[in-house]
């Protein structure tokens, strides 16, 4: 880090991302970044801590809109304390707990589903439920594109 910040070089290297992925967090508001004389893109240690609330918070699989959201709430130049979190986390308890019931409904109904639909069997809970493919045709109707 030079006297202007972190470089989106650096950014990634330290949150262990691509530099796509900095740019796009960017892109999406996540992020912000100042500029060198140059336009180089410099970021300060806050934003390596959003980034890392990012991270987290995909990593149990929310979605960037949820993630803005809870960030929105925090301003644009003040890193994330420990209270944010929890309450963040308080916030997104409803969507994971849906997102569980979901996964082991999931999980629970992989036994009667090879996983595609595609051969229409008729005890596919997941995406065939009462054989709907096989009411349209023999064959992989979900590989042929008829959904």
């Amino acid at each position: 880090m030079d006297e202007l910040g972190y470089s989106v070089g650096e950014v990634a290297a330290r949150v262990g991302i691509a530099p796509s992925a900095v740019r796009f967090y960017e892109d999406e508001g996540l992020i912000s970044a100042s500029r060198t004389e140059g336009n180089q893109r410099r970021f300060t240690p806050v934003e390596l801590r959003r980034i890392s609330v990012i991270r987290a918070a995909q990593a149990v699989g929310l979605t960037l809109g949820e993630i803005r959201s809870a960030l929105d709430v925090l301003g644009r130049r003040r890193t994330p304390t420990a209270a944010d979190w929890a309450r963040m986390g308080e916030a997104w308890k409803s969507s994971l707990d849906e997102r569980i019931v979901a996964l082991e409904r999931l999980r629970d109904d992989l036994d009667g589903c090879i996983g595609c639909g595609c051969l229409s069997l008729e005890s596919c809970t997941l995406l065939n439920p009462g054989d709907s493919a096989g009411r349209r045709g023999p064959g992989p109707r979900f590989l042929l594109g008829d959904r």
